[in-house]
């Protein structure tokens, strides 16, 4: 599963996190940074991404319009980048399975 980190988290978490997830992207380097949400949404559904975030409107999205793309909501409030990396470490199985699910949210607490 390739993803696409909102610019509510580090860009340091595609290098951090790209021996299991590669692939992944910010949306700074997409040239999304400042984007409404609805073209970030585009954009990951365009380039086949799932969508990591902390913004509740994406998984509004998503309640919205169903997948693609498929949405990882990180319910934990703002956290240091280690412990962001932690977080989608100890979900990776959950993670890889969610992307053969029918659901279009993922919830991370």
């Amino acid at each position: 599963m390739k993803l696409l980190l909102d610019e509510n988290l580090s860009f340091r978490l595609c290098e951090l996190l790209s021996d299991i997830f590669p692939g992944a992207q910010h949306v700074r380097t997409a040239g999304l940074e400042r984007a409404d949400d609805l073209t970030v949404w585009r954009y990951a559904k365009t380039h086949d991404f799932a969508l990591v975030t902390l913004d509740a409107d994406f998984a509004e999205l998503a309640a919205l319009f169903g997948a693609p793309p498929k949405v990882i909501w990180l319910r934990r409030g703002n956290q240091t980048t280690a412990a962001t990396e932690s977080l989608l470490r100890r979900h990776r199985q959950a993670i890889e399975a969610f992307a053969s699910e029918p659901a279009a949210c993922f919830e991370i607490y």
